[in-house]
């Protein structure tokens, strides 16, 4: 891989010993997959952030980058394995919060903007068109790339961290754009009413046709709300780290000719699959993160009301600062519902707690069952809110 005069200095260790070992892992990332140059990167989004998935020698490894390593670009991070305000209301144990603090400080002490979310394109990281980033979680990847029409890989952990300490990563993959153009035209044959709608249909597709991009067409209108569902769902069950969606997403692409469809009955079955017929003892909404819009709904319908199961509603900090000044917070919580700002219960260190998670989340469903073997209901926002209440 050709690199600059600047870069070779980077990989010399001339600009310190966390830059040195950053300019490592793209080097070596990028000689694994044939790039042939690094390019500029304009925000980075790191995952690995909880202490559930990192552990000690996660922790280790940032304190040593901390050391010396500095971000270059503007970088924000995945939740985090607990919300550090609220993490005693939530059940979290003094020892996990003592270690994820310390993950938040290597971080801090690196530079990086300490807001934890899976949306950061809701808190002021939000890449325009043809835009190259290096971002992390794999739904703010497929949003960012389809939606946005921003130009990333699915980064892990460690290559985020090094794109943000040296503002590169490699050229290869999403970034060009041959990989860009889809190999598959998916028709939409159904209705999409709900937000479980289009997490239903990022089932099934991303069951169908696993990490190829898709050309989906049929879908007449689609909100933001929709569409972090959809690219949540898309990127959970298939790995796809794109898709166009006629009329809706920006990039220009030509239909290709391999087609399939999808069915009302299939996203019906696809719904059903998603649910278990067990009691549900915790409600989990915000996976992707609430947007305001979101919490606005669940304050309205949550006034004055009381829930009887436990119910944790996730979203960025700077949302629910928002949502504080418009009152959501305060009804939210009079009824009894706890936030998890900046968390989520894909993350936390909640296996064996409960037995059966109700959510509105496609990808919910995969880690309640997949890390913390809970039965699982799929239903809408309204339906939560009256399980929760009842």
């Amino acid at each position: 891989m050709e690199l600059t005069k600047e870069e070779k200095e980077m990989l010399e260790g001339k600009q310190g010993t966390a830059i040195k070992k950053s300019m490592g892992i793209l080097v070596a990332l990028g000689e694994i997959y044939g790039a042939k140059k690094l390019i500029d990167v304009k925000s980075v989004q790191i995952a690995g952030v909880s202490y559930d998935n990192l552990g000690d020698a996660g922790l280790e490894f940032l304190d040593e980058m901390a050391k010396d390593g500095r971000v270059k670009v503007f970088t924000t991070l995945n939740p985090a394995g607990m919300d550090l305000e609220n993490w005693k209301a939530l059940g979290i144990s003094e020892e996990f919060a003592a270690k994820q603090k310390k993950v938040i400080e290597a971080f801090a002490k690196m530079g990086v903007l300490t807001t934890c979310t899976c949306t950061p394109y809701f808190v002021g990281n939000k890449p325009g068109l043809g835009k190259h980033i290096a971002w992390s979680e794999s739904s703010a990847v497929a949003y960012a790339n389809s939606v946005l029409g921003a130009r990333t890989n699915r980064e892990g952990g460690p290559s985020a961290l090094a794109a943000a300490l040296t503002g590169k990563t490699p050229e290869y993959g999403l970034h060009l754009d041959e990989n860009r153009q889809p190999k598959i035209s998916i028709e939409v044959e159904a209705e999409l009413k709900d937000v479980i709608d289009f997490g239903a249909l990022g089932y099934v597709i991303g069951k169908k046709i696993g990490s190829k991009v898709a050309y989906i067409k049929g879908v007449k209108k689609a909100d933001v709300e929709q569409l972090k569902s959809f690219s949540a769902s898309i990127a959970t069950y298939g790995g796809a780290g794109l898709f166009h969606m006629q009329g809706i997403t920006p990039e220009k692409v030509k239909e290709p000719e391999e087609k399939i469809s999808v069915s009302q009955e299939g996203i019906e079955k696809a719904k059903n699959e998603m649910n278990d017929l067990s009691e549900v003892d915790f409600i989990a909404i915000g996976c992707p993160h609430c947007s305001l819009g979101e919490l606005e709904k669940i304050a309205k319908m949550l006034k004055g009301k009381k829930v009887r199961k436990e119910t944790w509603i996730a979203t960025a900090r700077p949302i629910k600062k928002e949502a504080e000044k418009k009152g959501y917070v305060k009804t939210i919580e009079e009824a009894g519902a706890k936030f998890a700002a900046d968390t989520c219960f894909v993350v936390a260190p909640i296996k064996g707690r409960f037995k059966c998670m109700a959510t509105n989340s496609a990808k919910g469903v995969f880690y309640a069952r997949g890390k913390n073997n809970f039965k699982t209901v799929f239903v809408p926002l309204e339906k939560l809110i009256e399980i929760a209440t009842s």
